[in-house]
Order: structure tokens, then sequence, then C-alpha cells
């Protein structure tokens, strides 16, 4: 569900309506949904590397219960199991774009297991936080 200035029925957006939410958001939805479109490949690929590429180091994850700062993809692809869990997996893989949630903090995939988000001075798009 999209969330901009009310609530809608899920699924009642459109791509149209994602489009329209993120540009007022972030002034650009392409990038956003590239973003979303080679992420869900990459998950399903279980492209470890790829998907580490897309994460903005460093990166906090838990793992074990405890909270880990993993700084780089080397580490991140190290530790991809334990972060990209089989929860987070098939959420990434019942995702559709028209039903994002998006709000000032980021878009978000199911119920939160994985958010996404422009970073840096050139507000690359990559994935912010990961929970299981």
């Amino acid at each position: 569900m999209l969330a901009l200035a009310g609530a809608a029925p899920a699924g009642a957006q459109t791509a149209a309506d994602v489009n329209a939410t993120l540009d007022t958001l972030f002034g650009d939805h392409a990038s956003y949904q590239q973003f979303f479109e080679t992420l869900k490949k990459a998950v399903a690929a279980d492209d470890k590397a790829a998907v580490a590429s897309m994460v903005d180091y460093p990166f906090q994850a838990r793992i074990g219960g405890k909270a880990v700062k993993i700084k780089d993809a080397a580490h991140f692809v190290n530790d991809y199991d334990k972060v990209v869990t089989s929860k987070v997996k098939q959420a990434v893989a019942r995702q559709t774009y028209p039903t994002l949630f998006a709000n000032w903090q980021g878009v978000s995939i199911g119920d939160g297991e994985l958010w996404f988000s422009g970073v840096g001075a050139k507000n690359t798009v990559k994935i912010i936080a990961i929970n299981d």
C-alpha cells in the first residue's frame, strides 16, 4: 500500500499512482522503479554480489539476535544468507511495483522487510535496511 496523503484499499494503486507519489516524495520515480526491478531479479537469482552492490555501507544488520555492522560488499556477501533470509526473499518475490509503500524515509517492501531510498549527494538509490 502506498501512503502519501491518505490510505487507499490494498491493491487500489496503479503504477501511475506509485510513480506520482515517488515523483512527489523524491523528485523522480524512474530510478526507484529501475532499482526495484533490478533488486527483484537479483534476489530471485540469489545473486549475492548484485544485491551487495545495492546496499548503502556501512550497513547495520541483526545476525543471530546481535547487531552487526557490515562494512562493505565482501562482508555482506559472506553473511548474505543470515541477512537476506527466506522471509526477506519471499517478501521481495511477492512485492509488486503498484503495491509498494513509500514515505519520506524511503520505499518499503513487504511489511518493512526491506527499505530502499536515495542516499548521498547524488541521491543514489540503495538498500538502507533489511529487517527479518
